[in-house]
């Protein structure tokens, strides 16, 4: 047999393997996320953080776990903690999200040895071969999440940590994604004849055309103005509204409730609030004197999804003198909506006008604002691996002739996927109401399509969150009725009533 025939076996029994490993490894994650959203569409959240090989020990102690220090289970961890949070789990929500916190906080300080081998990886292989990066509104909604647990678990202290997390993180976001675009050409910077054929690429109308005609101009989506999470300014405006300290801590309410209310323009119930925190600030109104309030906030649906975007792209390459055609793939990742509950609540007490709860915001604008911002490094990535798997089908024909390019080609088809991981337990969309507590603390949650959900009994605070989540209109709603303030214990209830427990 000829050295050629030898080395092409060899990059076919390479391609092969790499099939192989990269198939067993996508099936078993799509598996796992199947039993997860069959679970948690149908509101079953104890066994959605199962389907997640929930670990009750390790969470009990999330500083013991290797794994939550490598990274490697941030993705698992999300999940975990938003079920759990929904089961009314709380202690076990903060462990889990704690440990989705020590995964991303290491893959942000991560040494130069590794971030080099990480970003050989992603190209070599794809970018699902590494351990979950999350987004950026994700990292700030886990924030607010735990934030909300320690409502519950009446931690005003860990509440105002944890809000203020959301809130510089909010802050440093446009920095973050310009410093993830220089990573990205400072990586390019180290094979410089690589980094001009990428240059090209990404300037070539052969690409621009295939974007226009298969992906769409991220330019002309719908985002927002200035990054951020609406749900997230909202609730961190919110508590320091209600638990403030000072005229320091309502400035910054009035801050945060200001910039969501300049982003939702119409929405009456932002306007109010701001209107209320003016007050306050101000000094013509006082906490002390002002009647019991209280918020609803229903989060709602299920939300976006990450689907592939693949198309070739022709690449001319120049190798030996020798000048020809090479057909590169490109594969990357496009944010698809799935469905949102219809309607809206009304909510309403004995005496009081009947309030309905109204729009605040879009999960999927959200998303789409932060991949806009990424989109270039996100490219710059995708045009990397597909101009060095080109190169390697050119040396491959020239080394090992037809077998060795078959195998080459092999591999760059198994290899080349966008990353189509995320967190799938974030809603479709925020919906916000504001009522005086009724005089006999009954408060009746009514579904605009399906009737009434069931009325709750509301504790005599002076500030109340009924923060309700559903996923499905075919799933009840969890609602957490919690002390803006911070002092005492959040109470859990399913909905419509009967349909669940009380804690």
């Amino acid at each position: 047999m000829s050295a050629g025939r030898r080395d092409g076996g060899v990059w076919l029994g390479i391609a092969a393997l790499v099939l192989l490993v990269t198939g067993c490894s996508s099936f078993s994650q799509r598996d796992q996320m199947a039993r997860f959203n069959a679970a948690y569409a149908s509101g079953e959240y104890v066994l959605a953080a199962e389907a997640m090989d929930y670990d009750a020990d390790e969470f009990d102690d999330p500083g013991t776990s290797g794994r939550s220090e490598s990274g490697s289970d941030v993705l698992e961890s999300l999940h975990q903690g938003e079920a759990l949070r929904l089961a009314g789990d709380y202690a076990r929500s903060v462990a889990a999200y704690d440990r989705a916190e020590a995964g991303m906080k290491y893959l942000d300080t991560e040494g130069n040895l590794i971030a080099v081998w990480d970003n050989l990886s992603s190209i070599l292989l794809n970018d699902a071969s590494l351990n979950y990066r999350a987004l950026m509104s994700e990292a700030i909604l886990v924030n607010t999440y735990k934030g909300l647990d320690f409502l519950a678990l009446a931690d005003a202290a860990d509440a105002r940590v944890e809000f203020n997390r959301a809130d510089d993180r909010t802050r440093r976001a446009v920095d973050f994604f310009s410093e993830e675009i220089r990573d990205r050409q400072q990586d390019l910077q180290q094979d410089p004849a690589n980094a001009r054929m990428v240059y090209r690429t990404l300037d070539s109308r052969d690409l621009q055309q295939a974007l226009d005609e298969r992906y769409g101009n991220p330019s002309q989506w719908q985002v927002f103005a200035d990054y951020m999470v609406p749900a997230s300014t909202y609730l961190h405006g919110l508590f320091f509204l209600a638990a403030g300290t000072g005229g320091a801590d309502t400035d910054k309410a009035l801050t945060s409730l200001r910039r969501v209310a300049g982003m939702v323009p119409g929405n009456e119930v932002l306007s109010r609030d701001v209107a209320l925190a003016e007050a306050l600030a101000s000094g013509r109104q006082s906490r002390q004197q002002l009647s019991p309030q209280v918020w609803v906030v229903y989060e709602n649906g299920l939300g976006p999804v990450l689907e592939e975007v693949r198309f070739d792209i022709p690449l001319p390459v120049s190798h030996n003198d020798y000048g020809q055609i090479v057909f590169a793939v490109v594969a990357l990742p496009r944010y698809r909506d799935r469905s949102s509950v219809p309607g809206h609540l009304v909510v309403a007490g004995a005496d009081e006008k009947p309030a309905v709860t109204e729009p605040m915001a879009s999960m999927g604008r959200v998303i789409q604002t932060e991949l806009q911002a990424r989109f270039p490094g996100v490219l710059m990535r995708a045009v990397s691996a597909a101009v060095l798997k080109g190169m390697i089908q050119v040396e491959a024909a020239e080394s090992m002739g037809a077998l060795g390019q078959f195998g080459a080609i092999l591999y760059t088809v198994s290899t080349t996927q966008a990353d189509l991981r995320s967190w799938q337990a974030l809603p479709d969309h925020w919906q916000v109401a504001r009522i005086e507590r009724p005089a006999d603390g009954q408060l009746t949650l009514t579904d605009s399509r399906q009737g009434v959900l069931g009325t709750l009994e509301l504790p005599q605070w002076p500030f109340t969150l009924v923060y309700i989540k559903r996923p499905t209109a075919g799933s009840a709603a969890t609602a957490m009725v919690l002390d803006l303030q911070g002092e005492h214990a959040g109470q859990y209830l399913t909905l419509p009533a009967g349909s669940g427990t009380e804690k």
